[in-house]
């Protein structure tokens, strides 16, 4: 599933590429003709992500709100302007295409497909044409067919003159006005990207402290915090040598406190890397390493059976809210 640094990401690009301009809305696939038909022809006003959704207001105080859920995906075709701000201070670019990520030097790729110019969401091959702009890595061939061909189950696509998206695979796609948009935010967690961060520490701490759910799960849970899915569960849990079964309420208030700002930092990396980093302090050809591997960039994620990387136990696999949950049972004990 999608964690929260995409779907920001995601938002971000639809910021850069379609707020103010005027888009058309149609449903390749026919389970979304009405919702298309209301938003076709309308001029985008502003976007805004919080958590796994995202939210796109279009003139006429309509939204169009989208969880891409398990399977979910965004592919962006035609001229795509990288938003400047996803990048580091050195000028490294965080959003990248299916090639990699560029780090002072040869592209870095990445087979997992979870850091993508074309594809954000679900990893996914797909047959995308992208004509890349200035802004962005070259250009591609003149004869590119435009608008691109419709491929697969596509719910939602949504054209400007010069740039496409089309929408596969979501949980939810639907059409609200303000009032529901503000319900449906109303009944999430604090996002650090969204929410002031000290007063989202303390809706979390407060949401954690009094529930006797296990960590593992409140973690998950989208109504105590916004954004984290099973990937940062578990490595945020083992960060923290948090033991995943632990009674939120038994959770030292310091820990958990540290648990929110440990999001904090690993949220804005993601958005900036596009990539779930959660190890630090990697030196250059390990940094290297992890950007290209998903299992170079863990501690404990997808990593069942093989040696904790600190004290060598064997790492865990079990469920835990029908997700699979790893962790080390000596550090995180």
């Amino acid at each position: 599933m999608p964690e929260g640094h995409s779907v920001h990401r995601i938002a971000r690009q639809f910021d850069r590429n379609y707020v103010g301009r005027r888009v058309m809305a149609s449903s390749p696939q026919g389970r979304f003709v009405e919702g298309a038909s209301l938003i076709d022809g309308r001029a985008a006003a502003s976007v805004r992500a919080v958590g796994k959704q995202m939210f796109l207001e279009f003139e006429g105080d309509l939204w169009l709100r989208v969880h891409l859920g398990m399977y979910g995906a965004w592919d962006f075709a035609g001229e795509i302007l990288v938003d400047p701000t996803i990048g580091s201070a050195n000028g490294r670019m965080g959003q990248t295409n299916q090639r990699g990520t560029d780090l002072e030097g040869d592209p870095v790729f990445d087979a997992a497909g979870e850091n993508s110019l074309t594809s954000i969401g679900a990893p996914r091959r797909t047959r995308v044409h992208v004509r890349m702009s200035e802004q962005t890595t070259g250009l591609a061939d003149e004869d590119d067919q435009w608008p691109p061909p419709v491929v697969g189950q596509v719910r939602l696509r949504l054209m400007t003159d010069i740039t496409c998206a089309d929408l596969r695979g979501p949980t939810a796609c639907q059409i609200q006005d303000p009032d529901e948009v503000a319900a449906t935010i109303a009944k999430l967690g604090p996002d650090p990207l969204v929410d002031d961060v000290a007063e989202g520490e303390e809706r979390f701490v407060a949401a954690v402290r009094k529930k006797a759910t296990p960590i593992g799960l409140l973690l998950m849970d989208q109504a105590v915090v916004s954004g984290i899915g099973n990937v940062y569960r578990a490595e945020m849990l083992y960060r923290a040598n948090l033991d995943p079964h632990t009674p939120g309420r038994d959770v030292p208030e310091e820990l958990v406190r540290g648990l929110w700002r440990d999001w904090v930092r690993l949220l804005s990396i993601g958005v900036e890397t596009g990539q779930m980093m959660t190890m630090d302090d990697l030196d250059p050809d390990a940094y290297r390493r992890a950007m290209a591997h998903r299992d170079d960039r863990h501690w404990v994620y997808h990593r069942a059976g093989l040696p904790c990387r600190v004290c060598g136990t064997e790492i865990v696999l079990e469920e835990m809210g029908a997700r699979k949950l790893y962790w080390c049972p000596v550090c995180q004990r």
